[in-house]
């Protein structure tokens, strides 16, 4: 009979791969480094190593950004973007925030998406091409405002 598969050391489950950190900065909002720190710390209560260790790296990697340093009328980091889709006439609302702290469905993007990118820089009244996955859309931006 073949032994190939079967596990001779210990009954323990393998532990779980680390959680992928992304290369590029940790930028973050105040309010981001927050959620971070609360989840590092619920991490700790939960004794969730693999966690605890992301988080712990993504506290320390936290670059704190005040959307108040930003140029005003300016998309940056931590703005508050309100626009419309050209032609279709969709609403859009949303910031631009870390990637930990991103939460598309509740209108927080990260930073580092194609989506976030075509914004930056631009100002109200301006009209930019951004790439989807369902195709391009012009984006009409209404307004931007500081956190």
């Amino acid at each position: 009979m073949s032994r190939g598969f079967v596990k001779e050391d210990d009954d323990r489950p393998e532990r779980p791969p680390p959680r992928p950190v992304s290369d590029r900065p940790n930028y973050v909002t105040p309010n981001g480094l927050t959620q971070l720190q609360d989840s590092l710390e619920r991490a700790r209560t939960s004794a969730d190593k693999r966690n605890v260790e992301y988080y712990e790296e993504r506290v320390a990697s936290a670059q704190v950004v005040d959307p108040q340093s930003a140029e005003p009328g300016v998309v940056a980091f931590g703005c508050r973007i309100v626009g419309h889709e050209d032609g279709s006439g969709a609403k859009i609302d949303l910031r631009i925030v870390g990637e930990d702290e991103a939460d598309p469905m509740h209108g927080t993007i990260s930073w580092m998406s194609p989506y976030a990118e075509a914004l930056m820089g631009h100002r109200a009244g301006d009209r930019v091409v951004v790439q989807r996955p369902a195709g391009p859309a012009v984006v009409v931006i209404d307004a931007v405002e500081t956190a």
